[in-house]
């Protein structure tokens, strides 16, 4: 036997805001556009994307943390009301 398992092998991502690994499916991409951050739900938008979990702790952290401007390589404070408001939204259909 050679070791090697054959169970798929998944892309994995950090959440910016706790700093924790997890499966890029799990995890909730935003893109910078203008000074503005977007949900990227589906990844297909173009441009630098940082990764955090879809929850109101994770994205709070990642603000506090100033982690979005160096996520994004960019200047000055981005807008994140767009993606509180779609966290917040996924939270309440949440089971």
């Amino acid at each position: 036997m050679s070791g090697r398992t054959h169970a798929c092998a998944r892309p994995e991502r950090t959440c910016v805001g706790c700093r924790e690994r997890a499966a890029k499916t799990d995890l909730l991409r935003i893109v910078a556009v203008g000074d503005e951050c977007v949900p990227d739900d589906r990844g297909t938008l173009p441009g630098r994307g940082a990764y955090v979990h879809p929850v109101t702790v994770c994205l709070d952290l990642a603000v506090r943390r100033r982690a979005f401007p160096r996520a994004f390589r960019g200047r000055g404070p981005f807008d994140t009301a767009g993606v509180q408001r779609y966290v917040q939204e996924a939270e309440r259909q949440a089971p």
